[in-house]
């Protein structure tokens, strides 16, 4: 009997060995990085070094639900879109001071938010250019003054319609998502050649 089992669990490791490796997945953006903009921007900047090219770290999602505060199903409906835009869960955001002004307590969730990194930030990317930027009525670009002097980009989405993952059909509030990507870019100006080269529209 023992043999027998030996001898199955033989066999599955050598079926399991022939059998062809799937290779990982790597998006589009990422390859488009690796093999092109990469040694050109090294060039454009003067850079020897293939470690010291401004890279992108990381890119950030952040949707403000004010309103939640009076319908908790809002902050529930700006979570389930997120996910669907990102691809990857968001945790809520809570408020870290009272602001009576607003009615807001300390602790009270007023938004959501989520952090993509790898394959993940660079799908997005790919498709904030390729896909939702166009969408937007009457587009003439993006401004190039958005940036944090420590290489990094803010961008305010008014209407996020414009990603085709959102079913309008099903939205009840139109929201608002602001989009901050992290470079590693020592400067601004190393920063927007970068974000350039990956086809962001910049107007100026």
């Amino acid at each position: 009997m023992a043999e027998k089992e030996k001898q199955k669990t033989a066999k599955a490791t050598k079926e399991k060995a022939a059998a062809p490796q799937q290779a990982p997945y790597v998006s589009r953006m990422r390859g488009y990085y690796e093999k092109e903009i990469r040694p050109a921007l090294a060039k454009e900047l003067g850079i020897t070094n293939p470690m010291a090219v401004p890279r992108i770290t990381k890119i950030v999602l952040n949707m403000g639900v004010g309103e939640a505060i009076q319908n908790k199903k809002l902050l529930e409906d700006a979570v389930k879109e997120l996910a669907a835009i990102a691809g990857q869960k968001p945790v809520i955001n809570k408020a870290r001071k009272s602001i009576a002004t607003f009615k807001v307590r300390q602790g009270m969730p007023i938004g959501t938010s989520v952090v993509l990194r790898r394959d993940r930030m660079y799908d997005f990317l790919d498709r904030l250019v390729t896909v939702a930027l166009p969408r937007v009525r009457d587009f003439r670009g993006i401004s190039g003054k958005a940036f944090d002097g420590r290489g990094n980009y803010s961008l305010g989405i008014k209407d996020f319609l414009i990603f085709p993952e959102i079913d309008f059909n099903k939205v009840e509030t139109v929201k608002g998502l602001n989009v901050t990507i992290c470079t590693s870019a020592r400067n601004d100006k190393d920063a927007k050649a970068l974000l350039r080269m990956f086809g962001m529209p910049f107007n100026s």
